[in-house]
């Protein structure tokens, strides 16, 4: 049985949220709860996937190791937001590698009990055709800002992401290490370091783990700035 704080995080991810309550119900009266340390292993690439993941708090990592060694970092989640449907459902290894980026608390749902269910509650598969669509909305979103954006311009919607406001001014909390933020922003450490030094002339400061921000408004409009611009000035 799981506790009714997880049960209501786990309830407001874009899988459950649109569940038949019934559905859910039963889906959460089969799950399980476990909590990671910063840095454990949740899976690793090629164990055969039999859950999907919601995560109750914390943050954590998808990634793969290149070739050559190279960490590259997929995409990183955070509470209320699940994972692993789509190889889970298919009965698949997983393609990735999860790591819990602090510390974390995730929710394990039996792919398996998911795949019953659908037999005889069709509208389940809505929940996991959303899911899965979001995850891949996402990460269209990620190629097209790596190809159309500057590192400093990703720094900064990275920013925006975290603020609590629309205009004004904001401090936001760096949720985990800046190693692991350049690699989700596709850069290296080094390059996130001059991404944020750029972000000063659009009212950026970085202390530690803080990054304060004079107004919302001005850093949404040098993140939404088209590099094409600075080409057609220069003609």
């Amino acid at each position: 049985m799981i506790r009714a704080q997880d049960r209501e995080i786990a309830l407001t991810s874009l899988l459950l949220r649109n569940m038949p309550e019934r559905a859910a119900d039963l889906l959460l009266s089969g799950a399980a709860t476990r909590d990671y340390s910063r840095g454990e292993t949740v899976f690793l690439q090629g164990e055969k996937a039999t859950s999907v993941h919601i995560v109750l708090g914390g943050w954590v990592k998808l990634y793969r190791i290149a070739p050559n060694g190279n960490e590259a970092v997929v995409s990183v989640f955070s509470r209320s937001q699940s994972f692993g449907e789509a190889v889970a459902f298919r009965n698949e290894d997983y393609p990735v590698s999860a790591e819990a980026a602090t510390d974390c608390r995730l929710l394990q749902l039996r792919a398996q009990s998911f795949i019953d269910m659908m037999k005889h509650e069709p509208e389940l598969c809505v929940s996991l055709l959303s899911a899965i669509f979001k995850h891949l909305h996402e990460l269209v979103g990620q190629v097209e800002h790596l190809k159309a954006q500057t590192g400093a311009q990703r720094a900064a919607e990275f920013l925006l992401d975290l603020c609590s406001n629309e205009t004004g001014a904001c401090v936001v909390t760096l949720p985990y290490d800046k190693v692991l933020i350049a690699g989700r922003l596709g850069m290296k450490p080094e390059s996130l370091s001059r991404a944020f030094s750029k972000l000063r002339t659009a009212g950026v400061r970085i202390t530690k783990n803080h990054a304060s921000i004079e107004d919302v408004e001005r850093l949404r409009v040098y993140a939404e700035k088209d590099r094409a611009e600075t080409w057609t000035k220069a003609l």
